[in-house]
């Protein structure tokens, strides 16, 4: 931990590897229990339409703004903004700590997943999962913040938090890159095996009409392509540090818009494919029950730890198949989780000059303690639905928005990061990049931004009570804004700014050596 020493800067030795890290961060928990529902909700199949506009108007170029920001800096989140200007370096800052929040939660949904999968094989749920979710496994109480521990949670999210850290202990290559390459194939396969199970289940069909027969009168309603665009930007993993952390590893001279295409591609093939596992199951589901599609339909942690154990329950062979959707739970959650705790670790490595181990220990240990004590305890599922709700819809959106604003704007570096996207990939961005990613698309987001404020403000939250929304939900996203200035305060050594600024110079030169070369 010494700061006369510099932490030796790792990197992703393929772009394989790297597409697969960026793949296993971008497909989550939210592909699987959030996308089929809102499919559902929103026109059906008719919602691929303005899916794929928000994804190609909003979510790759964001993923292409990302890298740019952190390959060409070769930094994390706060440093890469700190290079483009002084006075942007707080968005950096604010966009980690909001990482820093969602692993803290991410990891109790995992161990929740864990615990699942054995559950699953002798339905110990019983007749009502819904029951023995919320009293007998989490003990739930009134909504609140309490100190008394629930064991049967509290050591699944140890588990999880020992296996997150030592994946990072190996490092990015062996370690993130490793791990990614062997369960992101393994999740594919086993959610495939999944899907063809649902498909062959009585009244499949059924749950896939509900999913994809088309409303196009939904398009005319804004709020749809709201939805659409919400989708894009929270199954990404962009707009909080994650890309611009991973891209910081890549070599010099990497294709980043070909890899942008690849992922952003790639998440949506996956979503595509949950939606249909998923809707298949619940057809089956509303057969056996005797009801309607819309009766079963659900999303988030209700879908999974509610109405899939009921399913389970209905279903031949519903031990094995439980097992397996609660085991793709914990693999998704984990390639994700390992993603959001490396970009605290990186960017507090960089401003205190940090060892790598030393680091993870630290960043990682502090993550661990604060998720260890806030939820396996009678109200963590309140503290973590709080958090969720106002670190995805206030802070990832508010920073992403302040981000665009300050560095499009403001600064007017998107012509900088064009240049820098297209020095070294193959697939080439223009004007329409630029337009697209200041005009649209912060717009978008900036109205999904006040659209929510104001609703949290005038409506709460849930009926929760204001100590915990005033707590979790707007004390933390204050909490974020001061850390993020103090953060800012403190000097960074010369060494990393130096580095940074190489980094900057080598692919500046670069970029005008192959301009000089086009000109001959």
């Amino acid at each position: 931990m010494s700061l006369k020493t510099s932490p030796q800067r790792e990197v992703f030795a393929t772009r394989g590897a790297f597409i697969f890290a960026a793949i296993g961060s971008a497909v989550g928990l939210g592909n699987i229990w959030r996308f089929p529902y809102v499919t559902y909700d929103n026109g059906g199949g008719a919602f691929i339409i303005p899916y794929l506009v928000a994804l190609l108007t909003a979510g790759i170029p964001l993923l292409f703004f990302d890298y740019a920001m952190g390959h060409r800096s070769r930094g994390s989140a706060p440093l890469s903004f700190r290079m483009a200007s002084k006075v942007a370096e707080p968005i950096g800052w604010f966009q980690t700590g909001v990482a820093f929040v969602i692993g803290i939660y991410y990891a109790a949904i995992i161990g929740w997943a864990g615990c699942y999968m054995f559950f699953s094989l002798n339905q110990a749920w019983g007749d009502d999962a819904a029951t023995f979710f919320q009293s007998d496994f989490l003990n739930l109480s009134d909504p609140g913040i309490s100190m008394e521990f629930v064991p049967a949670v509290l050591i699944p999210i140890i588990i999880v938090w020992i296996i997150t850290l030592g994946i990072l202990l190996l490092g990015v290559q062996n370690g993130i890159a490793g791990f990614s390459k062997i369960f992101i194939p393994l999740l594919v396969i086993l959610f495939l095996a999944l899907v063809v199970r649902a498909l062959f289940l009585p009244g499949a069909a059924e749950g896939l009409n509900a999913l994809f027969t088309p409303d196009f009168a939904a398009l005319t309603d804004p709020n749809v392509w709201i939805a659409a665009y919400g989708q894009i930007f929270f199954s990404l993993s962009i707009g909080f540090g994650i890309m611009i952390t991973y891209a910081s590893y890549l070599k010099k001279k990497t294709n980043l818009t070909g890899s942008g295409l690849v992922v952003g591609f790639s998440n949506s093939a996956f979503e595509i494919l949950a939606g249909v596992g998923v809707f298949a199951a619940l057809g089956f589901m509303a057969a056996a029950q005797g009801t309607q599609v819309s009766e079963v339909a659900d999303s988030g942690i209700g879908l999974a730890f509610m109405a899939f154990p009921t399913l389970i329950s209905e279903m031949p062979g519903g031990g094995l198949f439980g097992f397996a959707f609660f085991a793709c739970l914990v693999f998704a959650g984990l390639t994700s989780l390992v993603s959001i705790v490396q970009v605290p670790i990186q960017a507090l490595r960089e401003k205190f000059r940090l060892g790598n181990k030393a680091s993870i220990i630290l960043v990682g240990g502090v993550m661990a303690i604060i998720s260890i004590l806030l939820l396996p305890t009678v109200t963590g599922l309140y503290v973590l639905d709080t958090i969720d709700a106002w670190a995805n819809n206030i802070g990832i959106v508010g920073g992403a928005v302040v981000g665009l604003i300050v560095i499009g704007w403001a600064l007017r570096k998107l012509p900088v990061l064009r240049d820098h996207l297209n020095a070294i990939s193959s697939f080439k961005v223009g004007w329409f990049w630029m337009i697209i990613l200041g005009g649209v698309t912060t717009l978008v987001l900036a109205y999904m931004l006040i659209h929510q404020i104001i609703t949290y403000a005038t409506e709460g939250y849930e009926d929760y009570p204001t100590l915990i929304t005033g707590v979790m939900g707007w004390g933390m996203i204050g909490l974020l804004v001061v850390a993020a200035i103090v953060l800012t305060l403190i000097k960074w050594p010369k060494q990393t700014i130096d580095e940074a600024e190489a980094a900057i110079a080598d692919s500046a030169a670069e970029e005008n050596l192959r301009n000089e070369t086009k000109g001959d």
